[in-house]
């Protein structure tokens, strides 16, 4: 095992089975995907640290921790068409698309999106469909969505994802201001809208329509 892989291990066990990820395909797939591989060159050696890491354009891949635990708050079976809210370097989407059965992304900064495809590629991840496009508005043509996560801060949730959830699904979504917000996962069943709120966060602004001006 080299030492990033071995960096990868110790990520799992310090950062998410000593806290509270316990759902064991979260771990496998935490364990498994090579974040190395999806930040610059001179930040492998910190790419399995606690701590968030920039991508460019302003963007950061989150710290560890988060990405487990908003993974683990969509509750993924296997059998699950999802949809993602900011692709970045594509580290969450490849994440995803080991505990779903197809995940679609979007990114609205070009740059990113080029990266985040070759990133993806790169790790033979090829069961996420990448594209550009303004993500509070969604992705209507694939909609419905058993599970939605939104890797950016906003206002509120949009109007437009919670219309392509799917009946029973699931959306995590940080809510709040430019500075912190809530994890809140909103729950769909029987026509029924449940929201809860959870830990508090720091995410980049969800730029669109239905987010923040940019």
């Amino acid at each position: 095992m080299n030492d990033l892989a071995k960096a990868r291990t110790r990520m799992v066990q310090g950062q998410l089975q000593s806290r509270d990820i316990s759902d064991p395909r979260v771990l496998t797939a935490m364990g498994k995907v090579p974040r190395h591989l999806f930040v610059e060159e001179a930040l492998q050696a910190q790419a399995y640290g606690d701590f968030p890491l920039p991508i460019g354009e302003g963007q950061t891949i989150s710290q560890p921790y988060i990405v487990a635990l908003m993974t683990q708050m969509l509750s993924l079976q296997g059998h699950e068409k999802i949809l993602e809210v900011g692709t970045g370097c594509g580290y969450q989407t490849a994440v995803l698309a080991q505990l779903g059965e197809r995940v679609y992304s979007l990114e609205r900064l070009k740059k990113l999106l080029a990266r985040a495809r070759n990133n993806l590629t790169k790790v033979g991840c090829f069961n996420a469909l990448c594209k550009a496009g303004d993500g509070t508005l969604g992705w209507p043509e694939e909609a419905p969505y058993d599970a939605i996560i939104v890797t950016a801060g906003g206002p509120e949730i949009p109007e437009a994802l919670l219309h392509q959830l799917a009946d029973p699904g699931i959306m995590v979504i940080p809510v709040g201001d430019r500075i912190c917000q809530q994890l809140t996962r909103v729950l769909k069943r029987d026509g029924e809208i449940k929201i809860e709120t959870g830990e508090s966060v720091r995410f980049v602004s969800l730029i669109g329509a239905q987010g923040w001006q940019a």
